[in-house]
């Protein structure tokens, strides 16, 4: 891949995690982002233990040779009043601002099952009726609408346990909304985890894809999760998620088709995983290892 084209970065959900704030609770901001730094990375997204003021958190970051690439917004456009969700939309876009970002990663999470600790994410996942999805599909153009005009790339994350998760729903998504003022975050892992063919996911959409999540997944711990109807938090305390090079992805053919297609952007590592089990500099300088190997970055 063109190194000049691509910019990379690690979430911190590997060292503390947002769901299950036990899952890391060790793990200060400063530990964090130096790892981060120590593995090779330029970048990050933001986490639950992340200053909230923008000096304080521009210091810490230019101290390493970081940068913030993409928050993490949990929209509800189709269970809340579009009034109060374009409020917290705008308020997360002007702190991105004021942190030299232009990604915000949207999430709809009206009846989303991925924070239930005791419901199965392979058996109870939310469909959406066809007006929801007239409603869903406006809400999301109009968050794309005020984000462009804020200077700002909406890209969504479709995520295990939510109303879009499948190919076909992320087909339905990308038909409905806006190609200049809506983009596509692309995970791999997510899409493996549900059996989805994730190279062709991203082959189809490759024009729209505007920021990609790099993570790996254990098949025989994904294959535990739906056999015996574990939670998806269930699912990340018993490690589902790994980093690139130590699951059953291969990533080689997804960085032939971001070169191919001229990806240009962030490449986050996201691996939610227990770090008393995984330890989180290790797995980055494992990540970081891998893509310099695979994707020659």
């Amino acid at each position: 891949m063109d190194r000049s084209k691509i910019k990379l970065g690690i979430a911190p959900i590997a060292w503390t995690n947002d769901d299950m704030p036990d899952l890391g609770a060790e793990n200060t901001f400063e530990q964090c982002v130096s790892e981060m730094a120590l593995a090779g990375f330029e970048g990050c997204e933001i986490g639950n233990k992340y200053p909230s003021d923008p000096e304080v958190l521009k210091k810490a970051l230019e101290l390493r040779g970081l940068r913030i690439a993409n928050q993490w917004f949990s929209s509800f456009v189709l269970t809340k009043p579009m009034e109060e969700v374009e409020r917290q939309f705008v308020a997360q876009c002007r702190f991105l601002k004021a942190m030299g970002a232009d990604r915000i990663g949207a999430s709809e999470q009206s009846y989303s099952i991925q924070g239930q600790i005791d419901t199965p994410v392979f058996d109870c996942k939310y469909i959406m009726s066809g007006k929801e999805w007239d409603i869903f599909a406006k809400g999301m153009n109009r968050l794309g609408e005020i984000a462009d005009a804020m200077g700002i790339k909406l890209v969504y994350h479709h995520h295990m346990g939510t109303v879009v998760q499948t190919a076909e729903e992320i087909d339905r998504m990308m038909d409905m909304t806006d190609k200049d003022r809506f983009s596509l975050l692309f995970d791999s892992g997510h899409l493996a985890y549900c059996a989805q063919d994730y190279n062709a996911v991203l082959k189809k959409h490759i024009g729209r894809v505007k920021h990609v999540h790099l993570k790996d997944v254990r098949k025989t711990v994904v294959e535990q999760v739906r056999e015996n109807k574990m939670s998806f938090l269930q699912g990340v305390r018993a490690g589902a998620f790994t980093v690139p090079g130590d699951g059953c992805i291969d990533f080689t053919p997804i960085f032939d088709t971001l070169d191919a297609g001229g990806y240009e952007g962030w490449m986050i590592v996201e691996a939610e995983q227990d770090p008393s089990k995984a330890n989180p500099l290790e797995y980055a300088i494992k990540a970081r290892k891998y893509i310099a190997d695979k994707a020659k970055i």
